[in-house]
């Protein structure tokens, strides 16, 4: 079975692998691999970390060039923006509700998202990569569908508004995510995070010019669709990510995830598709700076961010 985002506190929405299993509470890895190629963590909760800045030192040795924290809620949203800002070059964040969240009125909801959004860019432009993770789940139901359906519908108009990254969350919600994506014109940069279709959910990704994030469950003995989508991807449409502490990849599962752990993610990549690791790395490197539209600046990254910042051909 593979893991599945439940709220298992409330105000919290997180991966787990079943409901009551919460990976934050796991044990890390004592000694993250060895860094062999550049990676980067385009989706992940280290603001939720007892010692933020620890991650990342830890990422960094295990050859980490950038990350983004992901927010969930307002409350995690402002969390994951504010460690972006004090962890500095190499990080950054995205701003949003995520389906579980979704009833949330007023100032903890769309609306409170919102204000957050305005405020942040207009004191720091440069942190604030992506709108979400945001979209549909309807394995858990812990918000009313039509609730769901709305606060996602008002976050794809945000991300178009502020020229944001949308960042997706799907999981049992294929056609109504897609609805929802044509009736508000999904902005010019889209991710569906944490890929868990085949390639037949890939086809209409695709089709939409996203980019698809493969995580964890990519390692996972029961995830051969995913291994499938992974294998037919485009090179240009690949993403990689953690969704730490969540879905720690094999021989770590059931440990706390970490952005340390994301070349693991890519190795395994590489492995499904018979390709180079490190060839694949700077592809991926590549792939990440253009999905955030050029705002996503690793440290090794030198001159100007590629100039598009469009979605894959």
């Amino acid at each position: 079975m593979t893991e599945r985002r439940t709220g298992t506190e409330p105000g919290k929405a997180g991966c787990v692998e079943r409901p009551g299993v919460d990976r934050r509470a796991a044990s890390p890895v004592a000694t993250p691999p060895e860094a062999t190629f550049p990676c980067v963590d385009t989706h992940c909760h280290a603001h939720e970390d007892p010692d933020p800045s620890s991650t990342w030192e830890r990422a960094r040795g295990a050859g980490v060039v950038a990350l983004v924290c992901v927010g969930t809620d307002v409350d995690r949203s402002r969390d994951a923006l504010e460690t972006a800002r004090a962890l500095g070059p190499g990080v950054a964040a995205t701003a949003g509700l995520h389906p579980h969240e979704a009833s949330r009125p007023g100032a903890a909801g769309a609306d409170g998202l919102e204000r957050l959004l305005e405020e942040a860019l207009e004191v720091d432009d440069s942190s604030v990569v992506g709108v979400g993770e945001c979209g549909l789940d309807y394995h858990y139901d812990l918000s009313p569908r039509a609730a769901q359906r709305t606060a996602f519908a008002a976050q794809v108009a945000l991300a178009a508004r502020f020229d944001r990254t949308l960042v997706i969350h799907t999981r049992e919600a294929w056609d109504d995510t897609f609805d929802v994506l044509r009736g508000e014109r999904a902005p010019e940069r889209v991710i569906f995070h944490c890929f868990t279709g085949g390639p037949e959910e890939l086809r209409r990704c695709l089709d939409l010019g996203a980019w698809v994030s493969f995580s964890g469950i990519l390692t996972f003995p029961s995830a051969g669709e995913v291994r499938e989508a992974a294998r037919a991807c485009p090179e240009a449409a690949l993403l990689t990510e953690t969704d730490s502490p969540y879905l720690a990849p094999v021989p770590y599962r059931g440990r706390r995830n970490e952005p340390a752990l994301v070349g693991l993610v890519a190795s395994s990549l590489a492995a499904v598709r018979e390709e180079d690791p490190g060839v694949l790395a700077g592809v991926l490197l590549d792939n990440a700076v253009r999905a955030f539209g050029g705002r996503l600046v690793p440290l090794e990254a030198t001159g100007p961010p590629p100039a598009s910042g469009s979605a894959p051909a």
